[in-house]
Order: C-alpha cells, then sequence, then structure tokens
C-alpha cells in the first residue's frame, strides 16, 4: 500500500472516467501518468442513494464498480482516500433493517436517535428549533419512518431519508465503527470522516461541531485508525476557524475556503485577502478549489465580508446563467434562526471562471503554490464545463459537475491545450523538491500582487500572480540556476 505523500491527489467517483475501477486505473496509468501521486475514490461501495453516500454495507465494493483487488491494485501505485460516514447509515443497511423488523428488540436499536427522546419534552421548543443547524429547508432535521409491525418512529435524519443518523456514543455504533474502519484501513493509507461536524448533538446547541462533545466522538472514530496507523481527514463546510482547531490538534484538515478567495482576487483584482490567508491558513491541509459538491461559500465567512462573499456570488451566478435557470433550488444553509444564506455555488470550476483558461490556469497555480496537499476534482483536470443537459433533464444542481466520462471523451478532453497546460503544471508540482520545504509570502508588493516562494535547501520555486491581469509566471531552479517555467 502506497502511503500519503505530497503530490497531487485526484477525487473522483469509482465509475467518472471510464465506468468502472478498472477503467479509471487505466485512465490515470495512461492520461495522467506523473500528474497525480494520490486517488480520493468518492464511496466506492453499495449505496441507496446520495450517489455512495447513503452506504448499505462497507465490506464490499459495489460489484457494478469493481473489487477489492482493483482498489488493492491502485492501493499499490497511488496513495488512496476512501470515505466513511461517520454521521450516518443507509435506510437499506442490515443495521437499520434488524431494527426495522424488531423494534427495541434489535441490538441496534440504540444505534439510532429517536427524535422524542433526544430532546428533554419530547420535542423542541421553538428556540431549540431555530438553534439547530439546517441543511434541509422545512421543519427539523427528522425522518418518521414504518417500522415492520406498523409502528411510528421519528428518528434524527440531517440529510436525506435514505441517510438515518447514528449515536455514536451507543455501543452499537461502536462496534459499527470498528468493524468497518478496521476494514477500510487494510486497503487505504487516508479515510476521509464525511459530515464529521454533524455527529455531535445535544439539546440546545446546533448539533453541529459542539464541544467538548465532537472531541469525545473523535476519540472513538480513531480507535481503529490509531491501531493501524491510518490517517484521516474530516469534512467540514463551515468557519475556518474549526478547521484551524483541528489542525492545531495534528489532523488533516480542509482548505475550502481557497476557492471563494480565489474567485474575489480574480473578480476584483485584489490579493490582500488572498494573501491574509495564505499567512494564517494551517500547513497540514489539503487544498481543493473543486468538490462533487461545488464551491463552498460559508467556508469563506469572516475571511471575506458578506458583500464581498455577496459580489462573487453574484458574478459567478451570471457566468453560469443558462445553468441555473434549470436549478430550482440552490444550496442554502439556515442557522442560528436567521435567514437561510447560500452553502455553496454549483458548476464546475472552469465554468465558474468564465471558461477562461488563463484565468483558470492562474488559479491552479495559486493552489498548487499554497500550502498542504492540492486535490483536483477529475471535472477540473479536464478542465470539464457544466453538464447542462443533465440538469436540463430533472438532474438536481450538483450534476452540474458530475458529468461520467466515456473514454473518447476523456482521450479528446486531455487534448485540449488547457488540460495539456495543467497536466505539465500538475507535473512540475509533483517533481520539484522546492516545494516538500518551507513556504512564504512576500507582503512588500502592491495589491494585486501575490508573490509566493517555495524552499527546499537550495531549490526554489517562485510564483509570481498578477491579479490585476490575471496572469502569472513562475520561476524554479535548476543546477543552481533559475529560469522560467513555460506552460
Amino acid at each position: 500500500m502506497k502511503q500519503l505523500e505530497n503530490k497531487i491527489m485526484l477525487i473522483t467517483y469509482p465509475d467518472s472516467l471510464g465506468g468502472s475501477l478498472r477503467s479509471l486505473e487505466a485512465v490515470v496509468n495512461r492520461y495522467l501518468k506523473d500528474a497525480v501521486g494520490g486517488i480520493h475514490i468518492l464511496p466506492f461501495y453499495p449505496s441507496s442513494g446520495d450517489r455512495g453516500f447513503a452506504v448499505v454495507e462497507y465490506g464490499r465494493v459495489d460489484p457494478a464498480w469493481g473489487t477489492w483487488e482493483d482498489i488493492d491494485r491502485l492501493a499499490d501505485r497511488y496513495a488512496l482516500a476512501a470515505d466513511f460516514m461517520l454521521n450516518h447509515i443507509s435506510s437499506q443497511s442490515k443495521e437499520f433493517r434488524d431494527y426495522m423488523a424488531k423494534g427495541d428488540d434489535s441490538e441496534y436499536k440504540d444505534m439510532f436517535i429517536r427524535w422524542d427522546e433526544f430532546w428533554p419534552d419530547g420535542e423542541p421548543s421553538q428556540q431549540e428549533l431555530d438553534a439547530l443547524y439546517r441543511r434541509r429547508p422545512g421543519g427539523g432535521p427528522f425522518h418518521i419512518y414504518i417500522r415492520d409491525d406498523g409502528k411510528e418512529v421519528k428518528l434524527w435524519n440531517t440529510f436525506f431519508e435514505q441517510q438515518v443518523d447514528i449515536n455514536p456514543f451507543s455501543k452499537a455504533a461502536q462496534d459499527y465503527y470498528d468493524r468497518n474502519l478496521g476494514e477500510i484501513s487494510r486497503h487505504v493509507p487516508l479515510i476521509r470522516f464525511d459530515a464529521f461536524a454533524y455527529a455531535s448533538k445535544k439539546p440546545g446547541t446546533s448539533c453541529f461541531f459542539v464541544e467538548p462533545e465532537i472531541w469525545d466522538v473523535l476519540d472513538i472514530a480513531m480507535k481503529p485508525l490509531r491501531k493501524t496507523g491510518t490517517q484521516m481527514l474530516a469534512e467540514i463546510h463551515e468557519n475556518y476557524r474549526i478547521q484551524q482547531k483541528m489542525a492545531e490538534r495534528g489532523y488533516w484538515v480542509y482548505d475550502f475556503a481557497l476557492p471563494m478567495l480565489l474567485l474575489h482576487a480574480t473578480i476584483t483584482g485584489r490579493s490582500d485577502r488572498l494573501i491574509h490567508w495564505m499567512n494564517i491558513c494551517p500547513r497540514n491541509q489539503f487544498t481543493t478549489l473543486d468538490t462533487h459538491d461545488g464551491v463552498g461559500v460559508i467556508d469563506a465567512a469572516g475571511l471575506l465580508e458578506e458583500e464581498e462573499i455577496e459580489t462573487v456570488a453574484e458574478k459567478v451566478e451570471s457566468r453560469t446563467a443558462l445553468a441555473q435557470k434549470y436549478i430550482q433550488n440552490g444550496s442554502m444553509i439556515r442557522k442560528g434562526g436567521k435567514k437561510a444564506v447560500r452553502y455553496q455555488l454549483a458548476g464546475t470550476f472552469y465554468s465558474i471562471m468564465d471558461c477562461n483558461d488563463e484565468t483558470y490556469l492562474l488559479a491552479r497555480a495559486v493552489q498548487y503554490f499554497a500550502p498542504g496537499i492540492p486535490q483536483v476534482y477529475y471535472v477540473g483536470m479536464l478542465a470539464g464545463e457544466n453538464d447542462i443537459e443533465f440538469v436540463k433533464n430533472g438532474g438536481e444542481g450538483r450534476g452540474l459537475n458530475r458529468h461520467n466520462y466515456t473514454i473518447p471523451e476523456i482521450e479528446q478532453a486531455v487534448m485540449r491545450p488547457v488540460v495539456q497546460r495543467l497536466l505539465k503544471l500538475s507535473k512540475f508540482r509533483n517533481s520539484h523538491p522546492a516545494f516538500s520545504g518551507d513556504f512564504w509570502v512576500d507582503g512588500n508588493q502592491n495589491d494585486g500582487i501575490l508573490h509566493i516562494v517555495r524552499t527546499c535547501s537550495a531549490e526554489r520555486a517562485e510564483l509570481i500572480a498578477d491579479f490585476s491581469v490575471n496572469r502569472f509566471k513562475i520561476l524554479f531552479s535548476e543546477a543552481g540556476k533559475m529560469q522560467e517555467f513555460i506552460l
């Protein structure tokens, strides 16, 4: 099993590049050779919904995508990351079906959170309901399920009906964690805890990253990983200070703020917000510009003013206007009893950048020079545009950025100049020794300029980005001399 290293990690669904894990392997080996050092394969287990994120069983690879042998073969060559849903389980899982069949006699009954038992008075007050961190419009985060005996049970349900929330403090849940995390860690060096912050619930709170309970949840989930030395990456979309708290405890975190800050810089011509973040962001992080869910908006709160966030969001929506008219409900979040606010922006990052090759490559260059390990979503690696046909035919908004590529489409995409240049830039990021060392930002530049320097011993790489014209230059050392990297 190849261990994690400071090289670009591709993010992809198991079936997005050719339809299977075998085709994924062939595509990466042939077309992305030396451009990626790791692969985060989004849920490849049997699932009942949410494109893999309602896992029925972790012990198997979905036969539609392949086998554990396919995963292990990839793991021999690339550092792999896999998902584990700490907060929820599929309503089609054996654990939940057992509870539906046996009711209170089920060994798994305490694994699920009964809504009326959670609240001291059986139901939340309006104040308690308003305090909740809610992803769904309407009432509370619960769903009424019908047991086999006909009895209705109201259970905590943060996301979709197919995803039933778990009580991490129950013995049944902890056994479930131990068993499944132990199995996954045999195959990959890095496991992502998806929807991690929702696993901490306490009456009278937001039920999102509730301290100190969240640290107790983390200790429970980390026990099986510590046995195998497996590393963990927590997926949390919220204020950057949460990422800093996680990083201070030595965990890998995401830099979900970077895409909004880069958008702000390329739209306004200012670099001050971006420079500020570069100076304070965690160093033990994975950087992203695009994910399967889109561009996080809420992650930039506190780094951009509200009006700056709105300016960026409006510009993005104007650039993606053709797609927006087919999206019925945008991604919103409600917290603290306040009105719903933007949560994520839908679209491919290339489309969000107005399909401008130079601006897109500028953003990637900044990402590659930033502290941490860069992650590049498969659509972004191919500079893909919004999948208008998908949403036009009734698909949800996130599907704009989830196109499944056929082999002929991939062959065509990699020949485009912007993709060829991105692959060249990616290979440079993976191979130059300067990226294994120190990072600093030159603070003595005029506004609009971002000057990043990476050094390791005598090796050096510099990025000089000018956001007033959205152009950049890269200098690097070779054989003791500095020269320009030509894309």
